[in-house]
């Protein structure tokens, strides 16, 4: 048999579409730049924020870059304010976490469930806080709701002849809580709203012929609908409320004392207010593995509920 003319032809048909494969195409050459600008610009704010933690670094004497080694991040973990500033970002994180993933899935729940008059423009107007400024909101709550004087609840406590509450000087961190959870509220309420029009309704119809009440459907039925967009909220709304700062810096300036002092604002009252930059670039540096460690566990979450749901 000629086998041994057919052979040639084969392997050279066979060996054709690995040398298209191993071709370069020319598209890397279009994603290049954009990579390149994207490393950039994390990689070089990143080396200058670890250089200048390993040096002595002061605004009032630019000078002095003598090289202190992990001195800065000895002196800002040992700074009287590290522990209240890590304590009061945990309890800010968690109860804003906590009200607004509940009050979400709630609101949620029940606009799906009910059909009124003017639905749309009551999701519009919950929605619509997301939307304004932090520090817009932060100086409407301070000057028309809080303010002891001309503020709505001080009005309320004045109907009812109570004394007004000055709640920014005595409540100081329950107020940033509060005005940070208006703001992201309206967050929550979007994504679970979009994932809650993706809920078989024939399941529901199901349920109720079968004799179940509102409370069951929302119980085994809704909630676990919702497992995933709320692991999604979690995650997102953690990352960004590590770095609250502007609601603070606008209404209390991290006071009384250290009352509602979180680590941003920690960072912030080192750098520009103590002007010790090499101190602050630690501390920006712990909150960068500290936000870190936040995201991977939350991403760990996600992946091991797609894994279980799927």
């Amino acid at each position: 048999m000629n086998t041994s003319a057919v052979n040639p032809r084969l392997a050279t048909s066979s060996q054709q579409p690995k040398a298209k494969r191993r071709r370069v195409k020319p598209g890397w050459f279009l994603v290049s730049p954009s990579i390149l600008l994207l490393l950039v610009w994390m990689i070089v704010p990143l080396g200058m924020t670890i250089y200048f933690s390993l040096i002595r670094y002061s605004l009032l004497n630019p000078g002095e870059n003598e090289f202190v080694g992990l001195e800065n991040f000895t002196y800002f973990i040992t700074d009287s304010g590290f522990i209240p500033g890590a304590t009061n970002t945990l309890l800010l994180v968690g109860s804003v976490l906590a009200i607004s993933v509940i009050l979400g899935v709630l609101i949620s729940a029940l606009l799906e469930a009910s059909e009124f008059f003017g639905r749309g423009i009551v999701r519009v107007l919950l929605i619509s806080p997301f939307f304004i400024m932090p520090t817009v909101s932060a100086l409407i709550w301070k000057n028309l709701i809080f303010h002891p004087v001309s503020g709505i609840l001080a009005a309320v406590w004045k109907f009812f002849g109570a004394q007004p509450v000055d709640w920014l000087a005595h409540f100081p961190l329950l107020s940033i809580i509060i005005i940070v959870s208006w703001q992201w509220l309206p967050f929550a309420i979007l994504i679970l709203m979009t994932a809650m029009q993706s809920l078989d309704q024939e399941q529901k119809e199901a349920a109720r012929l079968d004799g179940a009440g509102p409370l069951a459907i929302f119980w085994y039925l809704t909630l676990p609908h919702l497992a995933r967009p709320i692991a999604v909220v979690i995650m997102i709304e953690t990352i960004f409320l590590l770095s609250v700062f502007a609601e603070i810096f606008t209404t209390t300036n991290g006071g009384p004392g250290y009352a509602s002092t979180n680590l941003a604002y920690l960072i912030y009252n080192q750098a520009l207010l103590q002007f010790d930059v090499g101190m602050a670039s630690a501390g920006g540096l712990i909150a960068v593995v500290i936000a870190n460690i936040a995201a991977i566990i939350l991403i760990r979450m996600i992946g091991k509920n797609l894994t279980d749901k799927s």
